[in-house]
């Protein structure tokens, strides 16, 4: 009997995964089963893009995917019963099923938070889905020269959105409110060249501002202040998929999965856990952000960490790391910051056109990479051994 994988959700962590899975395991051994709600790949990094009008290259998962041995399944997870290894899925009209598997990735990543600000869930838009973007288009569209937009939040997702808005709309009033300083976690150099792009796109900057309620036409302020909102667009961070905590595996408060140096969850040895869905921790017991940049190498950890286990070879321990923060500042203009390993800024950072393009090679390399789920190097399929293809509690606790 083959041993049943089952990853959940085709993002950039859970595509990789799966194709990861593909390139290692012999697929005479395996059944792995790719589940995601929508039929394509959603190049998430881009979608400050798609919002200012900017088309999208479609990337169908079942061309991906063909060939690989990974089987795609197009439906909603609705439910994981950690205990009895099944997942609950939903596919169109009434089709509700349950799939068993013997070891689960857990890759349903994030979508937007609200913080619970008053307003930000009915007046808000965001940028952390496809959906959530292609509403900010539309309304971007029909939005008539001068009126103000207002970006809350000064992390990378605020910086690029402002900037996006701004050089595609430079007949549009765009603001950007942060809680801190613009740019307070970059170098001195990263600031500076921060500062310059901002001011030459025009972008009004609210610093030290805690939007604290969100109107149809303004945002209000800690400090009593209203300013001028024909669209907010809310870019705070992000809130992992509510399903995990839901089930008896062991979350954190904030719902994403705890797990080992390998993204093995703590309490149920079964399931595997990447992306934003993981509490992972980097150099020093630093948690890892939520970002593609820590995202992908857990999908590489894990996937290589199942096929060790199943295949009784070495387990993966390499040290998951930063090196720098790529950012894009509208089309012509790019920052990447260097950075620890633990995620602090270096004084090193490449800005200008260069940057811009760097970032973009970035892009293009991560989508090509799911695009070609197993193409690149290691591809050696080795077999499952006997012990660890048996399913059942006594094949799983000496795993």
């Amino acid at each position: 009997m083959k041993h049943r994988i089952i990853v959940l959700g085709a993002g950039y962590t859970g595509a990789a995964a799966a194709g990861r899975l593909a390139r290692r395991l012999h697929r005479d051994d395996v059944a792995i089963t790719l589940v995601n709600a929508a039929p394509d790949f959603v190049e998430r990094v881009r979608l400050h893009q798609l919002a200012v009008g900017q088309d999208l290259r479609y990337r169908p998962l079942a061309e991906m995917f063909a060939g690989t041995g990974v089987e795609l399944t197009t439906a909603e997870v609705t439910g994981v019963d950690a205990d009895r290894r099944t997942v609950t899925v939903a596919g169109t009209g009434a089709d509700v099923r349950e799939l068993e598997y013997d070891t689960l990735v857990y890759a349903l990543g994030s979508g937007w938070n609200d913080q619970g600000v008053p307003g930000a869930a009915e007046h808000a838009h965001e940028v952390a889905s496809r959906a959530g973007a292609l509403r900010l288009r539309e309304r971007l569209a029909g939005l008539a020269a001068g009126r103000p937009v207002v970006v809350v939040g000064g992390g990378l997702t605020g910086l690029e959105a402002a900037t996006e808005i701004a050089e595609a709309r430079p007949d549009l009033e765009v603001a950007l409110a942060v809680r801190g300083g613009l740019g307070d976690h970059l170098s001195d150099k990263g600031r500076g060249h921060l500062r310059k792009v901002f001011g030459g796109l025009g972008i009004t900057v609210h610093e030290h501002t805690a939007v604290t309620g969100v109107e149809a036409d303004r945002v209000t302020t800690a400090g009593g202040e209203a300013i001028p909102a024909a669209v907010t667009v809310w870019a705070t961070g992000f809130a992992v998929h509510p399903i995990a905590r839901a089930t008896t595996l062991e979350t954190t408060g904030t719902g994403q999965i705890v797990v080992d140096a390998t993204m093995r969850s703590v309490s149920h040895p079964d399931v595997y856990a990447v992306g934003d869905a993981a509490m992972a921790t980097g150099p020093g017991g630093k948690p890892l952000r939520m970002s593609c940049a820590s995202g992908t190498p857990t999908a590489w950890q894990a996937a290589d960490a199942v096929a060790a286990r199943l295949t009784g070879g070495k387990l993966p321990r390499i040290p998951i790391r930063y090196f720098n923060q790529c950012v894009s500042l509208g089309r012509r203009e790019g920052l990447i910051q260097y950075v620890t390993a633990d995620d602090r800024a270096t004084g090193a950072a490449l800005t200008g056109r260069l940057a811009a393009v760097y970032k973009e090679v970035v892009c293009k390399g991560a989508a090509w990479a799911v695009a070609n789920p197993t193409l690149g190097l290691p591809v050696r399929r080795r077999r499952v051994a006997g012990e660890a293809a048996r399913t059942g509690p006594s094949a799983r606790a000496s795993a």
